[in-house]
């Protein structure tokens, strides 16, 4: 595995002065404002007040202007700060957990939205045991338009304390941010996320599966809005996507039992080499040479096993083929 762990997170102090609500919905906004509006709703559709819930958004340093949005839709419920330069989306990940006063913290990107009952669902059992690092639920990915597109895996049938989580979510990222709850002081404990990867969600999400047991419920009450990027869409043509994972799967090791870490770490390494040859194969197909040979040049520097080495055959005899198709119509 040629990748090194991951540096030191930035740290998390306590809570800023003031009165300490039991939630803080934290709302990271970049060029979002199409959305917010959505995001905001869904809230405040669920706001037990300002003494219970502390909802602000961060705007960072964005081309359009989500305050304008935050005034219409909540008035002065929403508190607004404004970077005056783009500090990135980890950098202001970490700002919404330093400012955050609540007992329990949900971040929530401007573009996600959640549905009805999604708090007092998190909520109670985070209440009830003092133990637990976080809760979870079912979430739902929806397209820009809103119209829902997948529904995510189902971990267990029923609500409760997941069995060996750190162990399936080192294997592969399995939630996306918004539907999430973590305490505030296990962000205090393990520190903010890491700006330096590109990962830094799966990073974060295991590290809190390390600091203690993890809630799940399988209603699915969170909502996660794919949209198309150009950094992401940069990081397939690089690979970086890949080598940003196997970053975070060699940091993940130091988190795991002694005992299985070698076998969970490779069959990490495994799946995400696999990951990087079907979506090679998608690429090809799109005719994006310099992604598709990328995401196979990635794929062999993170496993060599028999899966991969198999899969990589079959991958070959495709590209052999769709040259031959090329070569066949440019003749015409």
């Amino acid at each position: 595995m040629s990748a090194s762990p991951l540096p030191a997170r930035p740290a998390i102090g306590p809570p800023p002065p003031g009165p300490r609500p039991r939630w803080s919905v934290m709302i990271p906004a970049y060029d979002c404002a199409e959305f917010l509006a959505e995001t905001l709703e869904s809230v405040l559709a669920q706001d037990p007040g300002p003494e219970a819930m502390q909802i602000a958004v961060l705007d960072d340093h964005s081309h359009d202007d989500p305050g304008a949005v935050v005034r219409a839709v909540a008035g002065e419920r929403v508190e607004l700060v404004r970077h005056p330069r783009n500090l990135g989306q980890g950098a202001n990940l970490n700002e919404c957990i330093r400012l955050a006063r609540g007992e329990l913290v949900h971040l929530l990107h401007g573009d996600d939205a959640v549905r009805p009952g999604f708090y007092a669902a998190l909520e109670a059992p985070l209440l009830a045991d003092p133990a637990l690092a976080a809760a979870f639920c079912r979430f739902v990915a929806i397209r820009p338009d809103s119209h829902w597109e997948t529904l995510a895996e189902l971990e267990a049938p029923v609500a409760g304390i997941l069995d060996d989580w750190l162990a399936t979510l080192a294997h592969g990222q399995r939630l996306q941010t918004p539907c999430i709850a973590v305490r505030r002081s296990a962000y205090e404990r393990i520190g903010g996320f890491d700006p330096s990867t590109d990962v830094l969600d799966w990073d974060m999400w295991v590290r809190v599966a390390a600091a203690g047991p993890v809630w799940y419920e399988p209603e699915p009450l969170a909502l996660y809005r794919v949209r198309g990027g150009g950094v992401t869409d940069s990081m397939v043509t690089s690979g970086r996507n890949v080598q940003g994972l196997r970053r975070v799967i060699a940091s993940n090791r130091d988190l795991l039992p002694p005992e299985r870490a070698e076998a969970i770490t490779a069959a990490a390494l495994e799946d995400t080499a696999l990951t990087a040859l079907r979506r090679a194969r998608r690429l090809l197909h799109q005719g994006q040479t310099q992604a598709f040979r990328s995401q196979v040049r990635e794929a062999l520097r993170t496993s060599r096993s028999p899966a991969v080495l198999e899969r990589l055959v079959e991958l070959g005899l495709v590209w052999l083929r769709v040259q031959a198709k090329r070569r066949l119509r440019r003749r015409r």
